[in-house]
């Protein structure tokens, strides 16, 4: 998964919305840890679309 950083709005959606807790808000940066099983519902919980699936994912 890929964050776009100035669309990033370090809400928090995306933490919440993971069944993996497979992502971490580090203060300003959203790691997303080898649980993640690409499910996508951070991309869909992100109110401003900065979740995205990375090239090849």
């Amino acid at each position: 998964m890929k964050v776009i950083i100035e669309k990033c709005m370090h809400c928090g959606a995306c933490v919440g919305s993971c069944p993996s807790n497979a992502i971490f808000l580090n203060e300003v940066i959203i790691d997303f840890h080898q649980e993640c099983n690409q499910c996508r519902r951070c991309t869909k919980a992100c109110p401003v679309g900065a979740i995205q699936m990375e090239a090849g994912g």
